[in-house]
């Protein structure tokens, strides 16, 4: 008995339970093949792309904890180097002159020109500046000396018993009668005149800095001004 093959034009769509068995399995595959396709098009294929983004998140993550746990390492180290700086600074600021001392610093300053041979026309203190852990003190000055005495000054100053920080704005070296005398040049035994501004330094004290600090911490909220007494 032969069995008669049926082509796929004669296949019934209607009536799949009529179709012979390997047309019936042939039909499963495919139909079974297209459910897979259209479930990997509407959910996979969008988890592959976010999964791709979490991926190359994990890896910024990743670098930037290894950043951050080789800064904690070295975190404490800093902390011990700054805090050795801080003491150092300290200890240098304690080598400047404090203000009980500034007003016999200025004197030895002066005096120190005197004894070099220079001729202190104008030596003027002027008010202090304070800054952060300091206070600068600028002395307008006018002095007619030589090359050398100006050297030997400056080396007086130097061997002064506290440490004298001494910069100079708006300086000017110039012959003495560079006014009346247009060809005057400097040389080294010929009058000069140095004018400007020098300014010099010393340290605060504990009880300027904490003012200085209570100065500049805004009051709190809430808090009335004071106001003097009637």
């Amino acid at each position: 008995m032969s069995t008669k093959k049926l082509s796929l034009r004669e296949l019934d769509i209607n009536n799949i339970g009529a179709w012979p068995r390997n047309a019936k399995i042939g039909f499963c595959v495919i139909l079974a093949l297209l459910i897979v396709g259209l479930a990997w098009w509407l959910f996979v294929r969008d988890r592959r792309t976010e999964l791709e983004g979490l991926q190359k998140q994990e890896v910024e993550l990743r670098t930037e904890f290894e950043t951050k746990q080789g800064r904690a390492a070295n975190l404490e180290p800093l902390k011990q180097q700054l805090a050795q700086m801080e003491q150092q600074l300290q200890q240098m600021l304690r080598q400047l002159p404090s203000k009980t001392e500034m007003p016999d610093l200025i004197v030895d300053i002066s005096q120190t020109a005197l004894a070099t041979g220079i001729q202190n026309e104008l030596f003027q203190p002027g008010p202090e500046t304070p800054k952060e852990f300091y206070a600068e003190k600028p002395i307008a000055l006018r002095m007619v000396g030589t090359y050398h005495q100006f050297g030997a000054f400056v080396s007086g100053v130097a061997s002064l018993p506290r440490v004298v920080i001494m910069t100079m704005h708006d300086i000017s070296l110039k012959p003495k009668d560079a006014k009346t005398d247009p060809n005057a040049r400097i040389g080294p035994n010929s009058a000069l005149e140095l004018s400007g501004t020098v300014k010099t330094y010393r340290y605060l004290d504990e009880d300027e800095t904490a003012a200085q600090a209570a100065a500049a911490t805004p009051p709190a909220a809430g808090t009335p001004p004071a106001t003097g007494g009637a």
